[in-house]
């Protein structure tokens, strides 16, 4: 994760962290299944790179609470598509593409970006079918 975030109170921001935040942290994901966790938010790229079929899952707000308008990046660099869903799909909805509940795949050399908009809501954007 770059230095500097979370930031506190009186914290001071040095060039070597501030230089920092415009680079991204990458967090290899070389298995087929992976749950975001809060280290994956504040600049960090989640690269998914099995050549089968893999799933990135988003916790409930119960498990990890993320705030209001977290950002997460997912690239993948596999051959095959990466899922996005949700851990929980009754509790937690992952929407693309319009309003409707989703399962996001992220196809080879794609990324995408998912959003949290509400309360165990969110919503993914980029390149995904």
């Amino acid at each position: 994760m770059a230095t500097g975030f979370p930031a506190s109170t009186g914290d001071v921001l040095s060039a070597p962290m501030f230089n920092e935040l415009v680079q991204f942290t990458i967090n290899t994901q070389s298995g087929t299944t992976y749950t975001l966790a809060s280290t994956d938010q504040y600049q960090v790229l989640v690269l998914t790179s099995n050549a089968s079929a893999k799933t990135v899952s988003i916790p409930t707000d119960a498990t990890t609470n993320f705030g209001i308008g977290t950002a997460i990046t997912i690239l993948n660099t596999g051959t095959a598509d990466t899922t996005i869903q949700a851990v929980t799909a009754g509790t937690t909805t992952v929407t693309s593409a319009g309003a409707t509940s989703a399962q996001p795949k992220v196809g080879q050399h794609k990324a995408a970006v998912c959003i949290k908009t509400a309360a165990n809501t969110w919503r993914v954007v980029g390149a995904v079918s």
